[in-house]
């Protein structure tokens, strides 16, 4: 089981006025997790809110770049629906030449009502305009003509492929299960957010399974799982943070968490998350203990979130230190 970072880019409303660098961090983060031997360091893609703060993921990747040697470099996730195929072909080939094949693309349909409200997209469409515009930037990258605009009779070829051919590392986020399938047959690895949806492990291992039951036969698809994680000498600092960012999630209208909590308040609480498994908070060896029942339930990457909820930088830059990948591996 591989260790990478996934950064949400939230930015804690108590923070805000203090901390005006936050891009910044991230990208000193990324050269945390490359010095410490992580696997993968990805970046969310948000809009129109504190929840994350990063509307444009290529350009970050491409600073985190020059600041890194060897550490993959992945959108965990660009959100198909809001932006033309092309130019989303265009925008992470060049990130895969400026990073010298280091690319890794994780894709998905989107989930907040905002950013659909703002880019005024139906979310009724999600579905489809995911799937056409997947299959797009798939050709651009191969080197196929493609049209400009969905259903437009302009076709072009991009003049700056992927070092990675036919295309870099496939991922697709799902929430919901009955897409679990879907993701599967595409051949695609899977990317999971389990705090936002499951009530604990054995879900988990369930999806796993299911993913695994409907794979191509040859498939080297993976698993990837969203996990908060902080290993250091400050846990009650970790737990007040995380308690900060699940609230950040509920007030920008996270659907498929703010559904869980409706559910069942206590299971999406920060405690609940807690003895659920999805948040692993304690010493170095407490969290790897955590770690290694991701393991058993068959996830192939943790995507550890480290910088949550306007925890110091340093907090979680030595999380990651802790949790080298000689340490999980």
């Amino acid at each position: 089981m591989r260790l990478s970072v996934f950064t949400v880019v939230d930015l804690a409303p108590d923070s805000a006025e203090a901390r005006p660098h936050r891009l910044g961090e991230v990208v000193k983060l990324a050269a945390e997790a490359d010095a410490a031997g992580l696997e993968n360091f990805w970046i969310a893609e948000h809009h129109f809110h504190d929840g994350g703060v990063c509307p444009s993921p290529p350009v970050l990747l491409a600073a985190c770049a020059t600041a890194t040697r060897r550490i993959g470099l992945g959108a965990m996730v660009s959100v198909l629906p809001f932006h033309r195929p092309i130019d989303v072909a265009e925008e992470y080939a060049m990130v895969d030449r400026i990073s010298g094949g280091r690319l890794r693309l994780g894709v998905g349909s989107g989930y907040i009502p905002l950013e659909f409200d703002g880019y005024g997209v139906d979310p009724a469409t999600k579905r489809d305009r995911f799937d056409r515009s997947l299959d797009a930037i798939l050709a651009a990258f191969a080197g196929h003509e493609v049209a400009t605009e969905p259903g437009g009779t302009t076709r072009v070829r991009l003049n700056v492929r992927p070092v990675q051919q036919p295309h870099p590392p496939l991922w697709i986020a799902a929430q919901r299960r009955e897409a679990i399938p879907f993701v599967a047959r595409r051949g695609a690895s899977l990317a999971l957010v389990p705090y936002a949806t499951l009530p604990d492990l054995a879900a988990l291992a369930e999806e796993v399974r299911e993913f695994r039951s409907h794979l191509p036969a040859g498939s080297r698809a993976q698993v990837a799982a969203a996990v908060h994680l902080y290993a250091g000498d400050h846990p009650d600092l970790a737990r007040n943070a995380l308690q900060r960012y699940l609230d950040a999630r509920h007030a920008t209208q996270s659907t498929f968490y703010r559904q869980k909590a409706a559910e069942d308040p206590h299971a999406a609480s920060r405690e609940g998350l807690e003895r659920a498994g999805f948040a692993l908070i304690g010493s170095a060896r407490q969290v790897r203990e955590g770690l290694d029942r991701y393991r058993e339930a068959g996830i192939d990457e943790v995507l550890g979130i480290f910088d949550f909820g306007g925890l110091p930088p340093e907090e979680s830059a030595g999380s990651l230190r802790a949790l080298g990948p000689d340490r999980v591996a």
